[in-house]
């Protein structure tokens, strides 16, 4: 067990910073504490990685919002397409009944 100089048991978090991406270390359990206990639990990652890591996470963000823009995107042209169906479907019942008046005649 790590204790933080509160005397707390410290938690493990995750540093996402440029200089540590993903690389987990030993923190402070209260958050707004001025403990500021740090130790890390991880080994310190090698170069390229701290390169790639934030490039990679950049990525993955710009294709999450990506998706979720055509997730919005599909939504709208769902309800536009059930929208067109019912004015298709009311325009066709007038002109049906037309039909059936002309025909009676």
């Amino acid at each position: 067990m790590v204790f933080c100089w509160c005397g707390d048991e410290a938690i493990i978090r995750t540093s996402w910073t440029t200089r540590n991406p993903g690389r987990r270390f030993y923190g402070c359990p209260r958050t707004a504490s001025t403990c500021r206990f740090i130790g890390w639990y991880d080994p310190q990652m090698c170069q390229r990685s701290t390169e790639i890591i934030p490039g990679l996470l950049r990525a993955r963000n710009e294709l999450e919002e990506k998706i979720r823009d055509l997730e919005a995107e599909r939504i709208w042209m769902r309800k536009l397409l059930k929208i067109t169906w019912i004015c298709f479907y009311c325009d066709f019942g007038c002109y049906d009944n037309e039909i059936k008046h002309v025909m009676e005649m």
